[in-house]
């Protein structure tokens, strides 16, 4: 009966530490504690299509997260997302002509903001809004794209055009 029971709770504490240890990982593997929001400022950006981007989705510079999206909201009267992103206050030199894209991790992974650095002297301020963006690339445009044009440029007249000779001129 006593070795019962202490296999009882050797199963039982293997099975709790196998629920701790699987939140733990799910955790660290969403957006939820990959950033410690500090000091912010919120900066604008409208796409025709943001594919699945959601709250709380990194938002990323040269690979390096500086923030999160904040919100999401449809604007009617431009039929565009309105995306308003959570930037970290130390990442405040961004040149207002820089560029913002929807962009995925990987082939299949979640999405998030890319910013691409401008050139210009001025910085983006607090409630300023992208000029320049990218929407979302979705894979089954993708798909689409491959599959129409993947017999390649040629047409099917084309090859035997090219067998054969140009008629002469002359006869």
């Amino acid at each position: 009966m006593t070795q019962r029971r202490s296999y009882a709770v050797g199963t039982g504490l293997f099975i709790v530490l196998g629920f701790l240890a699987l939140a733990y990982l799910a955790t660290q593997t969403t957006s939820l504690a990959n950033f410690d929001e500090g000091s912010t400022y919120d900066l604008k950006a409208r796409f025709t299509n943001i594919g699945q981007l959601k709250d709380r989705a990194p938002v990323k510079m040269a690979g390096v997260r500086i923030g999160s999206v904040k919100s999401i909201q449809f604007e009617n009267d431009k039929l565009d997302a309105l995306v308003t992103i959570s930037v970290d206050k130390r990442f405040d030199q961004i040149p207002d002509d820089s560029s913002a894209a929807v962009l995925t991790s990987g082939l299949l992974g979640d999405q998030y903001i890319g910013i691409q650095p401008g050139g210009s002297p001025q910085n983006l301020k607090n409630g300023d809004t992208f000029i320049l963006t990218q929407s979302a690339m979705q894979l089954e445009d993708l798909i689409g794209k491959f599959l129409v044009n993947g017999n390649g440029d040629k047409k099917s007249g084309d090859a035997d055009s090219a067998s054969k000779p140009a008629p002469d001129a002359g006869q």
